[in-house]
């Protein structure tokens, strides 16, 4: 198969979208794969696509809620009952008040964010550490080029995003002496969303992509993805505690 062959990854929000992409990705480089989030029926038609396409895949899912504490705990506990093992964790499921602006958002707007991202990649990191520590495995943590650019209407999401990255460099720092790798993606990438949106204000979507130097948005397994399997391969072995733009150049620093 690939690269990963034996492995096993665990996806938060692997049932839809950026996750699901992911996963294809993963399983096409030979890892088995565990997909987490909160909607059954999602789960089970991904575990159906990705193990009829990808033949010798193994796919386990977890109802879990990343705000909850005891049902990370128990979708990791499952995971290394299921395979024996965990290498890889990748946080990418979130929730947020997207378009609101900072004077509008409630409490409410901003737990919204920090629960299902902040505190939900704390979860996943401090209770996986041990397996991970087993397998010298790795964390890859899903920021956002919100709160690199500081993009109106995306306050909560991008303070919860930047506290992921600022966990990320710690970790990255505490865990580097086990072996246990920690770095963060920034995509810009074509979801379900995005098409709808697209649909909905269509100069505003082109406007958008001619501010991208590649002229186009990322592809979830075949631009995010791949670049996910490399990060969590023996081939970015010595790569850690970095935060990696892939946004088709519309992310340039100096």
């Amino acid at each position: 198969m690939g690269k990963l062959n034996g492995k096993v990854v665990l996806i938060t929000g692997g049932g839809q979208g950026i996750g699901f992409g992911l996963a294809e990705a993963f399983a096409e480089a030979g890892a088995n794969l565990v997909i987490t989030g909160r909607t059954l029926s999602k789960l089970e038609r991904a575990k159906e696509k990705i193990e009829g396409k990808y033949s010798g895949i193994k796919v386990a899912y977890f109802v879990a809620d990343g705000s909850n504490e005891e049902e990370v705990k128990a979708a990791l506990e499952g995971t290394v009952k299921e395979f024996g093992r965990l290498d890889t964790v990748i946080n990418n499921a979130q929730n947020s008040a997207s378009g609101v602006t900072l004077v509008d958002h409630t409490v409410e707007d901003f737990d919204k964010a920090i629960y299902s991202g902040l505190y939900a990649t704390f979860f996943y990191m401090k209770h996986a550490f041990k397996y991970l520590k087993e397998s010298k495995g790795s964390v890859i943590n899903f920021a956002t080029g919100a709160g690199l650019s500081g993009r109106a209407g995306q306050s909560s999401y991008a303070a919860a995003k930047e506290g992921i990255r600022g966990l990320s460099r710690v970790a990255a720092t505490e865990w580097g002496p086990d072996g246990v790798r920690v770095n963060v993606v920034c995509p810009l990438v074509m979801t379900e969303g995005l098409i709808k949106w697209k649909e909905e204000y269509p100069e505003l979507y082109e406007k958008t992509i001619q501010s991208i130097p590649l002229g186009r948005m990322g592809d979830p397994k075949d631009d995010i993805g791949r670049v996910c399997v490399f990060l969590s391969s023996d081939d970015a072995s010595y790569l850690t505690g970095e935060t990696i733009t892939l946004q088709g150049g519309s992310g340039l620093r100096p």
